[in-house]
């Protein structure tokens, strides 16, 4: 089987593609799926990730049929907080 990667928002932009598929044996953790999928590039500081939709660090675990996301950081906000 494999692992799938997919790059969201900016990081798309970035690394030049939305997805890679990655042979299993290339990463144990989602740290290594990064750099194995964009060829050895430094992830941006605060990049979010998701393993099987749920967030991870960067040293989770990934295995046979796992689907890892990255995402920029989220910004914005600033207004008011509601009371």
């Amino acid at each position: 089987m494999s692992i799938t990667v997919k790059f969201f928002a900016s990081l798309r932009e970035t690394v030049g593609k939305d997805e890679a598929i990655l042979d299993p044996a290339r990463a144990q953790t989602a740290q290594q799926a990064w750099e194995a999928a964009t060829d050895g590039r430094e992830m941006p500081a605060n990049t979010l990730i998701a393993v099987n939709m749920e967030y991870a660090g960067a040293d989770a675990a990934v295995t046979d049929g796992d689907e890892v996301a990255f995402f920029p950081p989220v910004t914005g906000g600033g207004g008011d907080v509601l009371r």
